[in-house]
């Protein structure tokens, strides 16, 4: 009861339009979003998993051993999580010759994984690592990485972009232009789109004053989450936010059409592909 009642007085403080309902994006909303990408010239690719491509993959990297990840591999959404690292490696095309950063680590073990199966050097980022470069460890901003220009070759978020706050995404995307190097990649999975901006939070999560959303999205107020951002653009505004601000980056966005097939929790649907050119 009590935690009920404090987050009806969270919910109340917050700014309008909110809502409590949840945020559900059902096969016809996605299929709306489809066709809005394509009519706005978006460059939109069906994608297809190789599923025993897949099970090799995850075969391979004895998630069992990261006991502190998902509980080794026991935990609800760790074959999302497991799905969203193999994506990401297909789409970046990883390579012994690569120079990595995983962005918004935090304790994932996805850089570890990369290494291991591909050789390729590794960088873990974070805002919550200190400040600078501690061995293959980055602290700080991921929009002002202190890093020369074309550091890396590849970069990857799993399930993260969505929680940079206010204009943070902007600033990451101009930021992997600069420290990617010339046919580098940048993927970003899974994007959240929806039929209308919103914001996703928890309002017993928001620290004390609340953090600043914009006035134009829509607050899903979503109890017991633990989430205090979580962004879901709609089409206008990826346009606006992250089209607009590609500069020498190519971008692609991959429908993924079968990852049901590799479990009934998967929900990766939308992949955003960036190529520096």
């Amino acid at each position: 009861m009590k935690e009920i009642l404090f987050y009806n007085l969270y919910y109340a403080a917050l700014r309008e339009p909110k809502t409590k309902s949840p945020l559900i994006i059902d096969s016809k909303t996605q299929d709306e979003i489809i066709q809005i990408m394509k009519k706005s010239g978006l460059n939109v690719v069906d994608y297809e998993i190789d599923i025993s491509d897949y099970k090799r993959y995850k075969g391979n990297v004895a998630y069992h051993k990261y006991h502190n990840y998902h509980g080794g591999g026991l935990s609800e959404i760790f074959v999302e999580k497991s799905l969203e690292h193999y994506l990401a490696a297909k789409m970046m095309n990883l390579r012994n010759d690569d120079i990595y950063i995983d962005v918004a680590s935090a304790d994932s073990p996805a850089a570890e994984i990369y290494h291991k199966l591909y050789g390729c050097k590794v960088y873990r980022q974070d805002l919550v690592f200190p400040a600078g470069i501690h061995g293959n460890v980055i602290g700080g901003d991921a929009s002002n990485m202190p890093v020369d220009d074309g550091f890396a070759t590849k970069m990857a978020l799993h399930c993260s972009f969505e929680m940079f706050e206010q204009d943070s995404d902007i600033r990451f995307i101009r930021e992997a232009g600069r420290v990617l190097r010339k046919g580098g990649k940048l993927c970003i999975l899974p994007l959240f789109i929806f039929n209308k901006y919103a914001l996703g939070t928890d309002p017993s999560a928001l620290p004390k004053g609340g953090i600043p959303f914009e006035n134009d999205a829509t607050l899903y107020c979503a109890k017991g989450s633990g989430y205090r951002h979580i962004r879901y653009y709609d089409v206008p505004h990826f346009i606006e936010r992250i089209g607009g601000n590609l500069g020498n980056l190519e971008l692609t966005i991959y429908v993924v059409r079968n990852e049901k097939a590799i479990d009934l929790s998967c929900n990766i649907k939308f992949i955003a592909l960036f190529v520096k050119q």
